[in-house]
């Protein structure tokens, strides 16, 4: 059965889904007429000064806080390094490909999920792709909507808001500080539950406070990493383009690889870190306190900016220029590996604690995700018992060995992707009016200020 829940995870992840990701980030950057190149800085400059004069539960900055709690996680430390394991350098450049066309997704998800919002019977704002599925495609397209909604609570309470974060914490925390397994799960399920049944007020404002200080954090120590190797940083660029369109030779432990192999490793890890067109960013975006749609698809598309761009570029560049991308180590032990070169003291221990601090924030952005989902499909009532049961999951995290259920999380998450991405091919036209409308108020705004 293993086998069977593998092969089906690798044709989710294969070709079919990075075409179509990719293929509708193409479509939405033409038809949008390369907004993430000629509107970033707008974007980020909206991240601080956004009126939040609209309607909606919390500030764009933090619902945007929110969104990369959930996206900034395990991938951008384990996933650059697998995938940079596995294609060599050229992977690295893939991962960038994929971000510069995945903005544009990234943007029409925050435009759409504004746009087609509602609110529940606790008064609460609800969006995400099954609500502009359904609201937007129509009635009949209802049954997308529930498949999407189903697959987030699967992979919200068996993948990836729950066991893979736990067990990287709690691995974490053995290797460098000799935690006892049960303590750090103990730990980790009390904290969890005290912001969780707070619900999304709560969640905004821990992510709020902990995102943007271990973002800096972690980029402050991969500088010091690359301050150290300054003199190897050209060579690593050149290696790192070359090898994209060329392949990488074996060398050391590493086993050589084709530009296939790269484009695939690249694309497929920088789309699984930065969740651009897998539909769960919009779900906490369309409860910013906004009147334009627009506004938050700007704020939305700086996440993936900011994810793959900056945090994943970080990891990528302090394996290439230490030169352990090339040996024996995998995953966070080639990152680990990394830092020690610099810092070998402290090192090892400084990446524990932002391992920690990005599966710590991965739980709480997706505990909403998978709340949201609970709540379309069942209404306010299912809530509670949600939270209960995620709470049981992540107690239960740290010592289920359970490789089924991952893969079928694995599965579920990639399969949310289908019918987000049918809905905004279907709703470009949406998008783009609502980019218009959106420019001309902004030359209305200036007109009138002159």
């Amino acid at each position: 059965m293993i086998d069977w829940l593998k092969q089906i995870s690798d044709w989710v992840w294969g070709p079919p889904l990075l075409i179509l990701l990719m293929g509708t980030g193409l479509v939405l950057t033409i038809r949008l007429r390369l907004i993430q190149f000629v509107r970033l800085p707008l974007a980020l400059k909206l991240i601080v000064t956004a009126k939040n004069d609209g309607e909606g539960d919390v500030t764009s900055f933090a619902a945007l806080s929110t969104a990369l709690a959930a996206t900034v996680g395990t991938g951008n430390i384990v996933g650059v390094a697998t995938a940079i394991q596995l294609g060599g350098p050229g992977a690295l450049f893939w991962m960038w490909m994929a971000a510069l066309v995945g903005m544009a997704t990234k943007y029409a998800e925050g435009v759409l999920a504004v746009k087609y919002r509602t609110v529940d019977d606790n008064g609460q704002f609800s969006g995400g792709p099954m609500y502009y599925i359904e609201r937007g495609l129509g009635p009949k397209f209802r049954w997308l909507a529930v498949f999407f909604a189903v697959s987030g609570v699967l992979v919200a309470l068996f993948g990836i808001g729950t066991f893979p974060q736990v067990q990287a914490i709690v691995d974490a925390a053995k290797t460098s500080f000799h935690l006892p397994i049960w303590l750090t799960a103990l730990l980790v399920t009390v904290l969890a539950a005290l912001v969780v049944i707070g619900g999304l007020q709560s969640i905004a404002k821990v992510a709020a406070k902990i995102v943007p200080s271990m973002a800096v954090l972690y980029i402050v120590i991969c500088m010091i990493v690359l301050i150290a190797y300054a003199d190897q940083l050209p060579q690593a660029l050149h290696t790192i383009i070359t090898s994209a369109f060329t392949g990488t030779a074996a060398t050391g432990g590493f086993a050589g690889a084709g530009v296939m192999l790269a484009i695939r490793s690249g694309v497929a890890r920088g789309i699984f870190s930065n969740e651009s067109g897998l539909g769960s960013a919009p779900i906490a975006a369309a409860a910013a306190k906004t009147k334009s749609p627009a506004e938050q698809g700007l704020i939305s598309m700086t996440g993936t900016f900011i994810d793959t761009i900056i945090v994943c570029t970080m990891t990528g560049l302090t394996l290439v220029v230490t030169g352990v991308w090339s040996g024996t180590e995998a995953g966070a032990a080639m990152t680990q590996s990394a830092f020690s070169q610099v810092m070998p003291a402290a090192g090892p221990g400084l990446l524990t604690i932002c391992l920690a601090l990005f599966a710590f924030t991965t739980i709480l952005g997706w505990n909403y995700y998978g709340e949201r989902c609970v709540e379309y499909l069942f209404g306010v009532r299912g809530i509670k018992p949600y939270r209960y049961i995620f709470i049981l999951m992540v107690a239960c995290g740290a010592f289920l060995k359970l490789d089924a259920i991952w893969l079928i999380a694995d599965i579920v998450n990639g399969l949310m992707a289908f019918p987000n991405l049918i809905a905004l091919l279907g709703l470009s036209g949406v998008v783009a009016a609502e980019t218009k409308k959106y420019w001309l108020s902004l030359r209305e705004e200036r007109a009138d200020g002159s």
